[in-house]
């Protein structure tokens, strides 16, 4: 019986889908004979149009739903056309750069899980007001004395790619294109395990409380993006197999980019045979694509206008550009809340800007919960001394690395000193097949001449090429006026609250 009612489900869906399809082209048609055009019928769309590379054209007229709406809980949301064409109508305003063909195929499958999600939108129960809470937690009571299973009939998809290849902005195109009636999440994958580990230590106790979690996270929501998916510690690598098999098992839906292909994920670690069923388990929910693009768009940023500051004298130069930050505030240490209870100590905060030298931010045992927490509550990081990595320093190296995710992430500011350029800082680190092609030893080179204080790390030599493309991104005029278009935003929105509580 229950299987019939999501079948009745799935074809109701289906069928207002197409109906509205059908209505919106067949409105388009009298509009338009023949050619892609804006509502401006005389200017045509910049690049000729979706139809050279997008879908054929019985795909195309089921995407350009824009006209239709969809109602929930009886308000009335105007469906969207999705990823593909808003990455075009980027392109034509001037927005993205255009002709890079690896993105329109990456944006193919992005916009083939964006129609799969649309006419299964039911089946997967992601409108979160048609879901029932009642029905959820007997769902939760029943799997108490009955095992149950309901995967999605929609798999999910798992890029994967070179560094700045714009998969975090493809997959945000993605995201913000979903109805916001749905059960989604967008996080980072530092973020969400910090989150699951959070969630299990409420947990301790329970029989199972993997289940637990799972069943908390697949209640809040359905389709999960998690950016970034890098896998390098021990505890999490233990737990992923049983945790997303508890939720694909619950119904959820994996969207995700990595610098790694599935197989690379986690190469080397520690009891990484108990990872290996979790890569099984991601290829068979998961549609795997890779974004190949010889484009680095981080670096086509004007880089060399921020903060980055090369020479070893330079200190006096960091605290004056730090005092100028926090304007006529004074710096004083503060405490910054972590999850789990911890506090991090800020030697010296104001004004939304934090002093550390490297040493207490990356020499000691620190982690993403700790970088999360200080970008909660800070927006710009002076960070002063900022070394060369080799083998010496590889902890240090790592968790340069997660800061720089995190304050990616947050969209911070950074203002440091260091001994090189980010290119310069991590060329003593390298993968196995670097060290391999390395020059062989001969009279003239020996092993005396050899670079003792050479990394070979795999998971470090894949993740420094992100680190040195996001600083190089960070340094950018461009990112900084992001940056302070967040700040007016945020200011702006504190603004408005303090006088609604006045007004109260």
């Amino acid at each position: 019986m229950r299987t019939f009612i999501l079948y009745v489900r799935q074809f109701r869906s289906a069928f207002q889908h197409r109906r509205y399809s059908f209505l919106s082209d067949l409105s388009r048609r009298q509009k338009v004979s023949g050619n892609w055009q804006t509502s401006d019928a005389s200017k045509p769309l910049h690049n000729a149009g979706i139809a050279r590379y997008l879908l054929p054209v019985s795909m195309v007229t089921r995407n350009l739903v824009t006209d239709s709406a969809i109602v929930a809980n009886g308000v009335k949301e105007v469906s969207r056309a999705g990823p593909l064409v808003e990455y075009d109508r980027r392109i034509a305003e001037g927005e993205l750069v255009d002709g890079d063909n690896c993105q329109v195929g990456t944006l193919r499958e992005l916009q083939r899980l964006y129609d799969d999600l649309v006419m299964s939108a039911n089946a997967c129960s992601l409108d979160r007001y048609a879901a029932s809470e009642k029905a959820g937690r007997s769902r939760w009571l029943w799997s108490r004395f009955i095992p149950q299973s309901s995967y999605s009939p929609v798999k999910g998809l798992y890029l994967y790619g070179g560094v700045g290849t714009g998969k975090t902005m493809l997959m945000d195109l993605f995201f913000n294109q979903l109805p916001d009636s749905w059960r989604k999440r967008r996080i980072h994958f530092h973020d969400f395990m910090l989150d699951v580990h959070s969630r299990l230590q409420r947990h301790k106790g329970v029989a199972d409380p993997l289940e637990v979690v799972a069943g908390e996270i697949s209640d809040e929501a359905v389709l999960l993006c998690l950016d970034e998916f890098m896998v390098t510690d021990v505890a999490d690598a233990l737990i992923l197999n049983r945790l997303f098999r508890h939720l694909f098992s619950n119904g959820c839906i994996l969207v995700s980019t990595s610098n790694r292909a599935p197989d690379k994920l986690y190469e080397g670690g520690l009891q990484r045979d108990l990872f290996l069923p979790f890569i099984s388990t991601l290829k068979e929910r998961c549609i795997i694509h890779e974004i190949g693009s010889s484009i680095d768009y981080r670096k086509m940023t004007s880089a060399e206008q921020g903060f980055y500051f090369i020479e070893k004298d330079a200190s006096g130069l960091v605290k004056q550009k730090f005092q100028y930050l926090i304007g006529e505030h004074t710096a004083v240490p503060q405490e910054v809340e972590v999850v789990m209870g911890r506090k991090l100590q800020v030697p010296l905060g104001a004004n939304g800007c934090a002093y550390f030298p490297f040493e207490d931010l990356c020499d000691k045992p620190l982690g993403a919960a700790d970088y999360f927490g200080l970008f909660k509550k800070f927006h710009t990081l002076a960070l002063e001394g900022v070394p060369i990595f080799g083998l010496h320093n590889r902890s240090a190296a790592y968790r340069f690395v997660t800061l720089v995710d995190v304050m990616y992430e947050n969209k911070g500011r950074l203002l440091c000193t260091a001994e090189g350029s980010p290119l310069q800082l991590f060329e003593r680190i390298v993968t196995i097949a670097d060290a391999q092609n390395m020059a062989p030893r001969t009279s003239s080179r020996s092993r005396k001449n050899d670079d003792f204080d050479l990394c070979v790390d795999n998971e470090l030599g894949f993740a420094k090429d992100r680190t040195i493309s996001r600083l190089t991104e960070m340094n950018s005029k461009e990112y900084l006026e992001q940056h302070a278009a967040m700040l007016a935003e945020k200011q702006l929105s504190q603004d408005d609250g303090d006088e609604k509580a006045l007004q109260a």
